[in-house]
């Protein structure tokens, strides 16, 4: 151990290391769950789209969380020797759940062939990230941003998952005819919206209920510094949603439990996801469309890996003065290897987690704590059937609170120097707006560029970012 991870070196030990890496998994499970709600549901509840082929698919990418998360820890701890924890990206997976429905749409096929052309777009843009890796041009990439600009991703992130649980996941925000997705703040207004939603109005009310208790319950226990508040309060918001769903919606939530098989759901995978690249599908849509999905993903997904990572540093304290982490060439290609077998297995760009911070602050200096938290991800492939009951309104108050702490680092931004705090601010609105943390990134890489220039300051802009305002001028005009 002493050997692999230089455990001395970094001040540490082998009980501290497993012990952080017990943490990490504890604050980040929900993903096992909340990926393919996002993917396979679509915000519809698990199944929703998906018809007849909607309980293997989930299973498919239950599956694929789990393997492409672990393989990509156990880069991270020998590649790079870090603490951080990796798994599908939130925000990344929402994007791509979006693109399987279009991609289905346009081909006139089944959304389980738009998912399996979907997975050839993620395993380009894997490919295209191992050799950038490699060659240390994403890297440069990160060096180009503004240290500022950084600073403001992280609380940029932040408001998009707050977003994502208040709205499409727990129901609070958006509005469609689906009672999930419903303006519950709207309806609560509305003297007849108890009597317009029918049956429906007590199932939308205890999904809200849920989603605030769990965040409630996280909240407390996260300041009483109870290890894994995060997992914690999920199961509590669960208990009670579970509770409800039996007495004031006459369901059993167990029902599926009866007839699950708690085996690894392997032949699922193999029938949906595993190696199931539908390029037929894919091409269909036009070479045209094919090549701005590539380009829309690979552009797109290195800012989303990049800012996670950015952020993930910040919060952790291992970055330099200048907003530098050491061996971040490693760090990086960790990420890039982890999308490439996320396409194989069945799920979309795998990056590093923000809650590697608990494990951090936990004690983790070494990747034994990557590699810890990555045995217990490869085990999780034997409780599918749990993870599948467990509602998406407790795994929303999980990313509320996650989006809570990152949006905590907005305190370290000069808001005194305008060419900062207009991207920072305009990198706030855009990325719960647009849901996508590359279109936010780009935009503030925008007005950062431009606000140099016109006030005398252009030689404080680098060429590379000069080169990456204009990429995103030219996606943004093209619409792609």
């Amino acid at each position: 151990m002493e050997k692999i991870f230089k455990l001395k070196q970094n001040g540490t030990t082998v009980r501290t290391e497993i012990v952080a890496g017990l943490t990490t998994f504890m604050t980040m499970a929900y993903i096992i769950a909340l990926n393919p709600n996002l993917i396979v549901g679509f915000g519809q509840g698990a199944f929703g789209t998906f018809g007849d082929d909607g309980f293997a698919a989930w299973n498919g990418v239950f599956m694929a969380t789990c393997l492409a998360s672990a393989v990509a820890m156990f880069c991270m701890a020998f590649l790079a020797n870090k603490p951080f924890a990796l798994a599908p990206g939130m925000g990344l997976n929402s994007y791509f759940a979006v693109v399987i429905a279009q991609i289905a749409g346009a081909a006139g096929c089944s959304m389980l062939a738009g998912l399996q052309a979907g997975l050839c777009i993620i395993l380009i843009e894997g490919i295209v990230f191992v050799l950038l890796s490699i060659f240390n041009i994403r890297q440069k990439i990160v060096e180009a941003i503004p240290l500022g600009v950084r600073l403001g991703i992280g609380p940029g992130i932040g408001l998009m998952l707050m977003n994502i649980g208040f709205g499409s996941n727990a129901g609070v925000g958006a509005s469609n005819e689906n009672y999930v997705m419903h303006d519950f703040f709207g309806a609560l207004a509305a003297s007849s919206a108890k009597e317009k939603l029918g049956e429906y109005w007590p199932a939308m009310v205890l999904t809200v209920v849920t989603m605030f208790v769990g965040l409630f319950l996280i909240i407390i226990l996260a300041h009483y510094k109870m290890k894994g508040a995060v997992l914690v309060g999920m199961l509590g918001a669960s208990v009670l949603n579970w509770a409800g769903q039996a007495i004031f919606l006459h369901q059993n939530p167990f029902a599926s439990l009866k007839t699950a098989s708690w085996l690894p759901p392997f032949g699922d995978m193999a029938k949906t996801t595993l190696f199931k690249f539908d390029f037929a599908t894919l091409f269909s849509i036009g070479w045209g469309t094919v090549i701005l999905l590539v380009i829309t993903f690979c552009i797109i997904d290195m800012f989303d890996t990049i800012g996670t990572v950015l952020a993930t540093a910040n919060r952790a304290g291992m970055t330099d003065k200048n907003g530098n982490m050491p061996q971040m060439r490693e760090t990086l290609l960790s990420d890039a290897v982890g999308t490439v077998v996320g396409a194989c297995t069945g799920t979309s760009t795998v990056t590093t987690f923000v809650e590697s911070a608990s494990g951090v602050e936990a004690g983790g200096r070494t990747g034994l704590t990557a590699l810890t938290t990555g045995i217990l991800f490869l085990a999780c492939i034997f409780i599918s059937p749990i993870a599948a009951i467990i509602p998406a309104a407790a795994t929303s108050a999980a990313l509320i609170y996650v989006g809570i702490l990152m949006l905590s680092g907005i305190k370290n931004i000069d808001f005194n120097d305008m060419a900062i705090a207009a991207p920072v601010f305009i990198m706030l609105l855009a990325m719960p707006i647009s849901g996508s943390i590359g279109h936010g990134i780009g935009l503030g890489l925008i007005t950062y560029t431009v606000i140099k220039v016109f006030t005398g300051k252009a030689k404080d802009v680098s060429v590379l970012t000069y080169v990456i305002s204009a990429l995103f001028l030219v996606k943004f005009f093209l619409a792609i």
